[in-house]
């Protein structure tokens, strides 16, 4: 099947998050060569589908889109140099190849959704909508070949914008600029005492963007959080705090998690193990697609790439070429595990 040719193409192919159309096209007549029943949806995404109906379904999901300046596509030292190689299109790349491979005993769903670097989540927000609950989702993320990632936290953005009269810079009174950047520094006591962009637990918050002179100012603040977050709670509290200004709950994605013993995770652990190699079982502080359709399906999940997500949106992506076909035998094998156990308890 060319593994690694098909990783390259795609990785030759700009993707930046609303332009993904020309990566849609090559993946669709990708899978298509592999004997997958593939279009693009109304979207934007890359959907394929192989195997037989009447059984089991998995849908294996990855995104199509990258974020950072593109960079040179190279092979050197074994490793495949270039924007998107880790974050995520070897993952996406070895759910294709792997579901073609599988002897799963039903039908598995390969999807390559837009816009997932972006707070909208189209892509997902489509597939969540209009596509049935599938009895397992896999979410392809770089993991690393010998881990599994239980759960993501989620994130909320807020807008804030004040408007003052116009006057003097000498007026005594806080103008635009600096009430925004004390808005700030309010909405961070606001979230609580203890933030931390890396425990879990714990949220983490981002001040994305500040704009503004002595009139008109507006700023977008984000939180990273943990289970249990409830925004409309904290937009309550910003509102009493932030009386000078307008803040506004732009979107939201709750925190999600599995546990170890869920199916997907059990299935993924013991195919690293048949590879000899124990297995690391982590969560993660960003927000994947993970999120966003757990909103929507209550169903076994986890997910799963290759690739280090240190490298993620960096100017040194690169991905070891091993690990990428590691992580195609593990995907294999881990697809006909879960395959035996959903067979066993279907019904049609």
């Amino acid at each position: 099947m060319d593994p690694v040719g098909l990783l390259r193409r795609m990785v030759e192919t700009p993707s930046p998050s609303g332009g993904e159309r020309g990566l849609a096209r090559l993946l669709v007549a990708e899978m298509t060569a592999r004997r997958y029943q593939a279009r693009v949806d109304a979207a934007g995404n890359a959907v394929g589908e192989i195997g037989p109906p009447g059984g089991p379904t998995v849908m294996l999901v990855g995104h199509l889109d990258t974020e950072g300046a593109t960079l040179p596509v190279a092979v050197r030292d074994g490793r495949l140099y270039g924007r998107g190689s880790v974050d995520a299109k070897g993952a996406l790349a070895a759910m294709v190849c792997a579901a073609a491979a599988s002897r799963f005993p039903g039908r598995l769903v390969v999807a390559g959704a837009v816009e997932e670097e972006v707070p909208s989540s189209r892509g997902a927000h489509h597939l969540g909508r209009t596509y049935p609950a599938p009895d397992a989702l896999l979410i392809g993320e770089p993991s690393g070949w010998s881990s599994v990632v239980l759960g993501y936290k989620g994130r909320t953005d807020f807008h804030y914008r004040v408007r003052c009269a116009p006057g003097h810079s000498t007026r005594p009174t806080p103008r635009a600029a600096e009430l925004t950047a004390a808005a700030w520094r309010t909405f961070q006591d606001a979230v609580g005492p203890r933030l931390s962009h890396a425990a879990f637990d714990l949220p983490g918050t981002r001040l994305h963007d500040i704009r503004g002179d002595l009139d008109v100012a507006e700023a977008v603040f984000s939180v990273r959080s943990p289970l249990g977050f409830d925004p409309d709670d904290l937009l309550a509290v910003l509102r009493d705090r932030l009386p000078e200004g307008e803040i506004t709950l732009v979107s939201s994605v709750p925190a999600c998690r599995v546990g170890r013993r869920d199916p997907v995770v059990r299935a993924l652990s013991g195919a690293i193990g048949g590879q000899g190699t124990r297995p690391t079982l982590k969560v993660k502080t960003a927000t994947s697609d993970m999120n966003t359709l757990a909103g929507y399906w209550s169903v076994p999940m986890a997910c799963y790439g290759p690739g280090d997500s240190r490298l993620d949106h960096s100017g040194d992506e690169h991905l070891p070429l091993d690990d990428y076909l590691r992580a195609i035998a593990v995907l294999i094998n881990a697809l006909d595990r879960l395959g035996e156990r959903l067979a066993a308890g279907h019904r049609p």
